[in-house]
């Protein structure tokens, strides 16, 4: 089957009678319109500019060219981080980003980006579709004259890299990383200066010596940005981002424009690209990682028993006042945590045990 009849009929399975007439309708009778996404990712970056070009072709190719939408990379119409005031106040149509980075605009937008010590990708998508968290995502988006839906996430992430080895806590003392989100201030409170930048300028701020780490993806894209070359410590043990979950955020006048196959459409293929997400990251970063170790000749680390305690205690501080600052950080924070509790208790007993038991067979899958 053809990606496009692929992503249409997949669009139209729940639609019923209406959508599937709409979408009948002669191509001649139907209006064009011409859109524009704005994103907070560089140019042809692997994994998160490619895929919003992508995104923007499968809804051309399944609106049979009703929705034409031209894609700007960061910098290209606004800034990485002025794409969501372009998207709220109308200069652009849509924005393809990680909600985390519009935490100034309210403080709970980080709850739909990443929490530390928080929901993996797999439980992301179970809060927005089955724990209410959609509901809540346009409560707090419509605020701002933004409707919202997922449409990717980066899975597990990586705990940075570092140009000294962090070895105690002491070690984060006047440590200048750039990290954003929740756990920008986890570190601010162990003593670190945590600093907000895109990603296209962390390479050019570690050489310059203005910052002294930085985290930002997983092996794929940290291999591409060429952070080895500067910072040779790499860290797993991630806190600030079990998964990254990105956005894809309308212009709430926008979005109310279309029709209702159209809008059926664009949430199907939105929920594709985020099961592809996951899986292209997942294999990307497999290779990325022997790449880094194999040819460039790092070595992964992991942070000390003590450090992850102490991160997961002010974690906790941390989400839990965001949590208290006002009514809606209330209801989205206790929503977001039952989905947690549910979601921790069920892979405690099912994905845990088997992960640990998958490494026992000592021969099992070797090549043959």
């Amino acid at each position: 089957m053809k990606r496009r009849s692929f992503l249409k009929s997949a669009a139209l399975g729940g639609a019923g009678s209406l959508a599937t007439a709409s979408l009948a309708t002669p191509a001649y009778a139907r209006s064009k319109r011409k859109l524009k996404m704005v994103t907070t990712w560089p140019k042809n970056f692997p994994g998160l500019g490619t895929r919003a070009e992508q995104i923007a072709k499968d809804i051309k190719a399944a609106t049979e060219g009703e929705i034409d939408i031209k894609v700007y990379a960061a910098g290209e119409l606004v800034p990485a981080l002025g794409a969501f005031d372009a998207v709220s106040g109308g200069k652009a149509d849509i924005y393809h980003g990680v909600d985390y980075y519009w935490q100034g605009k309210h403080k709970a937008f980080a709850f739909f980006g990443a929490v530390p010590f928080g929901l993996t990708a797999r439980e992301m998508v179970q809060w927005i579709d089955y724990g209410g968290g959609q509901a809540l995502w346009d409560e707090l988006a419509g605020q701002f004259q933004i409707k919202s839906l997922l449409c990717g996430n980066t899975s597990m992430q990586m705990g940075g890299w570092f140009k000294k080895e962090i070895n105690s806590l002491e070690d984060f003392k006047g440590l200048r990383m750039r990290i954003p989100g929740m756990g920008g201030e986890i570190l601010k409170r162990l003593g670190a200066t945590p600093v907000t930048k895109a990603g296209g300028e962390i390479f050019l701020a570690l050489s310059q010596g203005n910052i002294d780490a930085s985290e930002w993806i997983g092996p794929w894209n940290d291999l591409a940005f060429g952070f080895y070359k500067i910072a040779p410590y790499y860290y797993t043990s991630v806190f600030h981002e079990p998964s990254a979950s990105v956005a894809l955020g309308f212009n709430k006048d926008v979005w109310s424009s279309f029709s209702k196959a159209q809008k059926t459409t664009i949430r199907a293929i939105a929920a594709y690209h985020y099961q592809q997400s996951i899986a292209e990251f997942n294999a990307q970063n497999a290779t990325a990682l022997r790449t880094l170790e194999e040819k460039h000749g790092v070595k992964v680390r992991r942070f000390s028993d003590e450090i992850m305690q102490a991160l997961a205690d002010t974690a906790a501080e941390v989400v839990r006042e965001v949590g208290m600052s006002d009514d809606l950080s209330r209801r989205i924070y206790n929503s977001y945590m039952e989905t947690r509790r549910s979601a921790m208790q069920w892979s405690g007993i099912a994905d845990e045990p088997y992960l640990a038991n998958r490494r026992l067979p000592k021969n099992f899958g070797e090549k043959i």
